[in-house]
């Protein structure tokens, strides 16, 4: 496994918490089905990716300094 992403983008980490809330729910007397969690998870993941990328385009615009390249490297544009 040479790919990396963040945490909040991995399914397994959004399952694990829908799974311990699903618990806590019906501790509750709230009943959470499988198909009802994988719905949530896939929501989350999707959700998180989206708010992940709008992180960054924020960060990019309020930066104070400008972006380049690496020393012996020129961009391609």
């Amino acid at each position: 496994m040479t790919d990396s992403k963040a945490w909040y983008e991995s399914k397994a980490v959004w399952g694990a918490v829908i799974a311990i809330l699903a618990s806590i729910l019906h501790m509750g007397g709230y009943e959470l089905g499988i198909m009802e969690q994988g719905q949530l998870v896939d929501g989350l993941v999707g959700m998180a990716g989206s708010l992940g990328a709008l992180v960054a385009l924020y960060g990019r615009i309020v930066a104070s300094h400008a972006l380049r390249s690496p020393k012996g490297q020129t961009p391609d544009m």
